[in-house]
């Protein structure tokens, strides 16, 4: 019974670990899904991009009211002069789709780089996760709003289960095995920009045959919060709620990281065609569509599913449509048909049911494959930058395991926002935000070193977005606050990970020099015996003393040749890497010479490879060290250093189980 239970752990263990990952950098391996041409990666990317208009013109009319089409011109100008061009200079810095964290990165040394990068991944890991649960959610309000589900299936009246049914369904995908697949993005993208392009031409040609309609709604704005036709008040408002809208800018990020199946030659180049192209599609769209809702939908049609208690009528002067009493009383209002769905309303009353409901079916469909897309980018990044770092269990190499882990927190998200898409949207925003500012931000320090001539304009376009970011941060706290909760869940996650696998062996590949091997050779008649150094002055009178005290307190025959072997600390904060030894005589004492992030680990890992090399087993000597165990600990995680003997002997221990094999440790002094 115990042996079946044995294996039946062992067959779930390897099931779950199955695809395990050995990407160990932020290059990773091209070329893993083919290569396609650069319009056909532009659909993987617009699932995620193009998906927005599913929800953009609604929240759009909630953040700005009558003005939104006046603010969408302001993103789609950001867009266009702001968002492209960085991220055209992102992919020509970046062509093999580190995108700008790893620019980020570059730019700081040791232990910043990498808490920027833990950072940054925090805030990704919020645009992303965001992305899953509102788009899942959209997804539910497209499900519950079709008349026929409205009229026949009534039990589906339950948004936050059926929105983590959704994510459940995604969920169980990724644990089956899901690759993206190009063909179906192209598929869902061109059938869903064709139905939208339908749907925002019978809009307009209901606008301009209707012209008491967009007179309407010019005199609304005209008289906008008693602007009384001010067009620089009227502006000056418009762009303080721009921020709000900003969640139409994602997909430059995405648009990057998928540059490894973009066609060589000339990626750079195709890259940057697929960006423009993807900018000039949805800004179309954007406004066209932004136009379409703030003339032709009646306000209450986009009332929010909330709290009458809670709201003031002065901030939800155009879409409330409580009255007073029912404020009172905290009612609680149904949501308006078009919240979070503007086109799918305008697709059934000028269309029809029919023509409706397929609409809703393709929206449906590619906010579920924008879900599926942002989770393939959760599985490809924390793979790609944290075990590189230490900062990751073996178990994060695979996909199944982190499926379960992102599931279970896109589940957290969905009942802490009731499944609100108007409610994510700042959430979502900031995460968007913030990966375009650094992005920016990487490109203008990039452009300042190279005094590239355009580093003026991309140190206004940063500063632009900084201030986005900022006031958007400040109008809608909901998104830094679930972007800290994910900061602050990886930093420690990650510094937990990195001292319980410190440990590890964490050197890939020992090689020697010549005069290094020449030193081995000389030792193969004889025991290997090393005496671990840390280098005072380097001179003869050191290694003198060195011998004498290590031979005295070992009892180390004075026949038995022995060598020096020095490690100094290079960048503490990598975890792995490959060591290069060299061979140096000081007269007539030999020493071996090398640099490690950490000491101990490079200490086990030349014993190691000694013994594999000769087929002896190696010993190495150590002298007692004064201090603090607890400070000694910390300085080992953090630094390399520490304690040394003790924890060389820990890693070697863990590396090898059998006692026979294992290279002695001697302590002494």
């Amino acid at each position: 019974m115990r042996r079946q239970k044995r294996t039946l752990k062992k067959r779930i263990k390897n099931w779950f670990l199955a695809d395990i990952q050995r990407i160990e950098g932020p290059h990773g391996k091209e070329g893993v899904h083919g290569q396609h041409p650069w319009w056909k990666v532009m659909c993987l990317t617009g699932v995620d991009y193009f998906s927005t208009l599913g929800y953009q013109p609604g929240i759009a009319f909630l953040a700005a009211g009558v003005l939104s089409p006046i603010a969408t011109l302001f993103l789609v100008l950001i867009t266009l002069f702001g968002a492209f061009p960085v991220y055209s200079r992102v992919a020509a810095e970046s062509p093999h789709g580190e995108g700008s964290i790893a620019m980020l990165q570059s730019l700081f040394s040791r232990w910043k780089g990498k808490l920027i990068v833990l950072v940054l991944l925090g805030f990704l890991a919020t645009d992303f996760v965001i992305t899953i649960t509102l788009s899942s959610a959209d997804a539910t309000a497209h499900i519950l709003e079709n008349p026929f589900v409205h009229e026949h299936l009534p039990f589906l009246e339950h948004p936050v289960l059926v929105t983590i049914g959704l994510i459940t369904i995604l969920g169980i995908v990724f644990l089956k095995g899901f690759r993206e697949v190009i063909g179906i993005a192209v598929f869902l993208v061109v059938t869903y920009l064709s139905l939208n392009l339908i749907i925002v031409s019978v809009a307009l040609y209901e606008v301009f045959t209707h012209p008491e309609l967009l007179e309407n709604w010019a005199n609304a704005v005209y008289n906008y919060r008693g602007a009384d036709g001010n067009w620089l008040l009227i502006i000056g408002i418009a762009l303080i709620y721009f921020p709000k809208l900003a969640l139409g800018l994602s997909g430059f990020e995405t648009g990057v990281a998928v540059m490894p199946l973009v066609k060589s030659p000339d990626r750079i180049r195709n890259t940057r065609k697929l960006l423009g192209t993807a900018a000039l599609i949805m800004s179309f769209m954007l406004v066209c569509s932004s136009l379409s809702t703030a003339v032709i939908i009646e306000p209450k049609e986009f009332c929010p599913r909330i709290d009458c208690k809670k709201a003031n009528l002065e901030s939800y002067p155009y879409y409330c449509a409580c009255s007073a009493e029912e404020i009172e009383n905290g009612v609680v209002k149904e949501t308006g048909k078009a919240n979070g769905r503007a086109l799918a309303y305008i697709a059934h009353k000028y269309l029809g049911e029919i023509f409706g409901t397929v609409y809703d079916i393709s929206t449906i469909l590619i906010l579920w494959f924008a879900g599926a897309s942002a989770m393939a980018g959760l599985l490809n990044i924390v793979p790609r930058y944290l075990p590189k770092f230490g900062m990751a269990p073996e178990w994060a190499r695979a996909s199944r395991p982190l499926t379960i882990v992102f599931t279970i927190i896109c589940f957290a998200v969905t009942i802490w926002f009731e499944a609100s898409v108007d409610a994510q949207g700042g959430a979502y925003a900031t995460g968007v935000l913030v990966m375009i500012s650094s992005a920016a931000l990487a490109v203008t320090i990039s452009a300042w070193r190279q005094k590239n001539r355009w580093r003026w304009a991309f140190l206004i376009i940063t500063i632009v977005f900084a201030y986005t970011t900022v006031t958007n941060i400040i109008e809608r706290p909901d998104g830094i606050k679930i972007a800290s909760f994910f900061i602050f869940s990886i930093i420690l996650s990650s510094f937990i990970s990195r001292a319980l696998r410190s440990l590890e062996v964490r050197i890939d590949e020992v090689e020697l020099d010549e005069k290094a091997m020449e030193f081995i050779k000389d030792l193969a008649e004889n025991d290997i015996r090393i005496v671990a150094n840390r280098r005072e002055t380097g001179d003869v009178s050191e290694y003198r003393y060195k011998e004498h005290e290590k031979r005295v307190d070992n009892h180390i025959p004075s026949s038995d040749p022995i060598l020096f072997y020095e490690v100094d600390v290079g960048d503490a904060s990598e975890f792995k890497g490959k060591i290069k030894v060299r061979g140096v005589e000081v007269d007539g004492y030999r020493i071996l010479r090398t640099e490690a992030p950490s000491v101990p680990n490079a200490i086990a890992a030349l014993l190691l490879y000694l013994r594999d090399k000769t087929g002896k087993v190696p010993h190495v000597y150590f002298g007692w060290s004064e201090g603090n165990p607890i400070v000694y600990l910390m300085r080992f995680v953090l630094f390399g250093e520490g304690d040394t003997a003790p924890v060389t002997r820990e890693i070697l221990r863990q590396a090898e189980p059998d006692p026979d094999r294992r290279p002695n440790v001697h302590v002494g002094g």
